[in-house]
């Protein structure tokens, strides 16, 4: 009997002004934990894992134990988080080996649903309703992807095994033809001469390399 595998859903990332949203109606931790997704793409199960050692307040980094095998990395987290984790840690006297956060990724992911679900109907809007708890981690790679334009970059700061994964998220960037000028070289000397000529590399389509730059 042949394997079912189910039909991937189509990857939305949810806008900001959604999630701030979602924060805003969430309970203090639930809405720490909704920043900290947002801002750091970590997985539900890496968010539940972190203690205080891997929190670097001073430097406004965290350093998570990536799930999947996959290599460590360093995520970048806003001053206001670095401190809402710092005084969430102090309130509740969190010792260094002990879980910032108690429960696990499923607890996470009820009690987010929940809050989400209770959102939508209060405010009538089920667009709402359709973001799930993934799609913060969705909306922190489509953002970098934006901002650094490097998706090996990206890839290292998901913790991606393959920079395939990675790429399942280039169609969601906005390349306007009118805002910007599109080369696929087919010699390294022309990728080079691209770059040299301030090109930013886009993504990989059957073996071409595409680049892209502001007109």
């Amino acid at each position: 009997m042949p394997l079912y595998r189910p039909e991937e859903r189509e990857i939305i990332p949810p806008k900001k002004d959604k999630i701030l949203m979602l924060m805003a109606e969430a309970s203090k931790t639930l809405s720490l934990k909704i920043q900290l997704s947002m801002e750091t793409g970590l997985r539900p199960i890496e968010l539940c894992r972190l203690t205080p050692k891997d929190i670097h307040i001073d430097e406004k980094v965290v350093t998570p134990i990536t799930a999947k095998n996959g290599a460590p990395r360093t995520l970048k987290i806003s001053t206001e988080l670095a401190t809402r984790i710092h005084e969430h840690i102090i309130k509740n006297n969190i010792q260094p080996n002990q879980k910032i956060f108690k429960g696990t990724a499923d607890d996470y992911g009820d009690r987010f649903r929940d809050m989400r679900n209770n959102l939508a109907k209060k405010l009538n809007d089920p667009s709402i309703k359709r973001i799930r708890l993934y799609d913060l981690r969705h909306y922190f790679c489509t953002k970098k992807l934006y901002d650094i334009k490097n998706p090996y970059v990206v890839m290292k700061l998901m913790g991606h095994k393959k920079i395939e994964t990675t790429q399942k998220f280039m169609h969601l960037l906005n390349l306007n033809d009118e805002e910007y000028i599109c080369q696929g070289p087919t010699t390294k000397k022309e990728a080079m001469q691209l770059i040299e000529a301030g090109f930013q590399y886009v993504t990989t389509i059957e073996g071409i390399q595409l680049f892209k730059k502001r007109k």
